[in-house]
C-alpha cells in the first residue's frame, strides 16, 4: 500500500474542508481508498493529510493531477504544500 502525506498551512479551515470534501469524488476516482487529516495542536491552519492507494502509481499520479493542484489553490492554501511517499511495510493493530 502507498501513502501520499500532504503537509500545508490554509487561510480559514471552513473554507479548505468545503474545497476537499468537494474533491471526494476525484479522489475516489484517482484510486484513493482511504484518508485522514490531522491538524497540528498548536496551530489549527496546519494541516497534515494521509491518502492511501493500492499502488505508488497511483498516487504519483494523483499528487501530480491538476485537479489537486486547482484545488489547493481553490482552498487557500498559502505556500508551497510540503508532499512526500511512503511504502507501507508493515502495520500493526492493537
Amino acid at each position: 500500500m502507498a501513502t501520499l502525506f500532504v503537509k500545508h498551512n490554509v487561510k480559514d479551515y471552513g473554507n479548505w474542508k468545503r474545497v476537499y470534501d468537494d474533491l471526494g469524488t476525484v479522489r475516489k476516482e484517482r484510486g484513493v481508498i482511504g484518508a485522514s487529516v490531522y491538524r497540528d495542536p498548536k496551530n489549527p491552519n496546519t494541516l497534515i493529510i494521509t491518502h492511501r492507494f493500492n499502488d505508488m502509481k497511483s498516487a504519483q499520479a494523483f499528487a501530480g493531477s491538476n485537479e489537486l493542484k486547482t484545488a489547493l489553490g481553490n482552498a487557500g492554501v498559502t505556500g508551497a504544500p510540503e508532499m512526500w511517499f511512503g511504502d507501507e511495510i508493515e502495520s500493526t493493530s492493537f
